[in-house]
């Protein structure tokens, strides 16, 4: 199957990334949003990012122009009507991802592929929410922020996930520059199931007191060589997207390292966010 076009629905911190990266392979994008204002936020985020990559002489001023000029800020649904793809990337919640799944659903052409951008909620259950017939073309499509800078795409099958689809899928992976690893239709798939357990123990000795916040992320940093200390990353990630994904991982699982950390829940519950609000593990700007 050939994509042309594609609806990103979602404009912020991931859907303005895969909607760029889609303009990239020289696609025409829809991004979308029920507040047309923060569609039209997102394509000018995408255009500041494209700005810094001209003053880098990574693209020329004329390549940006043309690139954005195939993103089109809507807050139409309608604008799925005549596309290949459907991408969705809005905050994980079910019910929230369900109703959008149903109504796409409804206005889609029938061939279009839908894809989540899904970090933890079972494909399965997301489909649920379309018609018997568009199941075998519903597939989980998890990108990695920043999107135009990290290389993996989690592809997820459902149990009615075609061939075709997953063939059509790796093709596009592959037009934008992104290797894939394929999980099966688990809570938090490959990447979260590994790394959630590992964000979770260094919240609890922070919890604990076993160190400081900028301790523990050194022990990580210089003690282990990860390029990002934990408690950090979790601050980058969105501390109510962890919180979200470990509530969906401690529900599939019933396990003990899976349960978020209290002093998590208690940073959310603060509106302490990470960097998006300025304030999580760590205070934003960080001198």
């Amino acid at each position: 199957m050939t994509i042309d076009r594609a609806l990103v629905a979602g404009a912020g911190l991931m859907g303005h990334g895969i909607a760029q990266v889609l303009a990239a392979t020289g696609r025409s994008v829809a991004l979308y949003e029920p507040d047309i204002a923060r569609a039209v936020a997102g394509r000018d985020r995408i255009a500041a990012n494209l700005k810094r990559s001209v003053a880098k002489g990574r693209l020329t001023p004329t390549e940006r122009e043309a690139l954005l000029a195939r993103i089109q800020p809507t807050d139409d649904q309608a604008a799925a009507a005549d596309v290949d793809l459907v991408v969705e990337a809005i905050f994980e919640d079910v019910d929230a991802k369900t109703a959008l799944w149903g109504a796409l659903d409804r206005i889609a052409p029938p061939a279009a592929i839908f894809a989540t951008n899904t970090s933890s909620i079972g494909i399965d259950r997301l489909s649920a929410a379309v018609g018997e017939a568009r199941r075998q073309k519903f597939v989980g499509m998890h990108f990695f922020s920043p999107v135009p800078v990290m290389p993996l795409i989690e592809l997820i099958r459902g149990s009615a996930t075609s061939d075709e689809t997953e063939a059509t899928v790796r093709a596009l992976a592959a037009d934008m520059g992104k290797q894939v690893i394929v999980s099966a239709d688990r809570p938090g798939f490959i990447v979260n199931r590994i790394l959630m357990p590992f964000l979770g123990e260094a919240m609890r000795a922070y919890q604990e007191g076993l160190g400081t916040a900028d301790d523990i992320d050194a022990g990580a940093r210089v003690g282990l060589n990860h390029p990002m200390g934990p408690l950090e990353l979790a601050d980058f990630i969105g501390l109510d997207v962890c919180l979200g994904i470990m509530r969906v991982l401690h529900e599939g699982f019933g396990q003990d390292q899976f349960a978020p950390p209290a002093v998590l829940v208690e940073l959310v519950e603060a509106g302490r966010l990470g960097q998006k609000t300025g304030r999580g593990f760590h205070t934003y700007p960080r001198r």
